[in-house]
């Protein structure tokens, strides 16, 4: 991995959330390099390398952990623009949202998501949550490389 590597791409609108989270991912050591976008839109110019972004060369992170209920553009739509592109395809997605409806996890699903959670309210919770994804997402999981520089 070269330093400019992102391992996770955290898609998070709100600033308590994303504090709480970056803590867990320190204290468990498993992540060094940490994108965050606070909209859906500057997830998408980060991942397609477009906007503030399009002087990034393109490389997709190890893990996407994603909110559903974002501005600009919703974090359903980040799915499947993920899904929908040969180049990003194969990335992990984890949505991490306090969505509990029943439609939003129905469609994650649907858009192939590879993990549904919901965020814990207690720090503990979500320290141990965020370390158990880690563990199995950047440790333990393995990845298929991307198809390479083909647009959709």
């Amino acid at each position: 991995m070269t330093n400019d590597e992102i391992e996770i791409l955290y898609v998070e609108d709100n600033a308590a959330d994303v504090e709480l989270t970056l803590v867990a991912l320190r204290r468990s050591r498993l992540a060094n390099r940490i994108q965050i976008a606070r909209d859906g839109a500057d997830a998408l110019d980060f991942l397609f390398c477009q906007g503030l972004h399009a002087n990034r060369e393109f490389a997709v992170p190890k893990l996407v952990l994603l909110d559903l209920k974002l501005p600009k553009v919703d974090g359903l739509e980040v799915l499947h623009a993920i899904r929908e592109d040969n180049r990003t395809k194969m990335i992990p997605v984890v949505v991490l949202t306090s969505s509990n409806e029943q439609k939003d996890m129905v469609e994650s699903y649907k858009l192939h998501v590879n993990s549904y959670i919901l965020k814990p309210v207690d720090f503990d919770q979500v320290e141990q949550v965020v370390r158990q994804l880690g563990l199995y997402w950047l440790v333990v999981n393995q990845t298929p490389l991307p198809e390479g520089p083909s647009a959709r």
